[in-house]
């Protein structure tokens, strides 16, 4: 399952979780401000634990810009 989605019709072409319009920025973002995993799982009930796994993936691989160098998934 490709869990990080961008979609160029989608928030702006941003990468975003499997499709939905839940930002893997945004879910960073909490993350650096010292949001637990727990409390998000809690506030976003369509999330999984692997989300915010790949979330971080993408974190470490240079960031979550058009033009950050992830590799891309299209989706219709």
């Amino acid at each position: 399952m490709n869990r990080i989605t961008i979609n160029p019709d989608q928030c702006g072409g941003k990468p975003c979780i499997r499709g939905m319009r839940i930002r893997a920025k945004d879910v960073l973002d909490m993350l650096a401000e010292g949001a637990k995993p727990d409390e998000i799982l809690a506030d976003f009930p369509d999330l999984e634990p692997e989300d915010l796994q790949a979330c971080m993936g993408v974190g470490v691989l240079g960031g979550t810009g058009p033009n950050s160098g992830i590799f891309r998934v299209w989706t219709s």
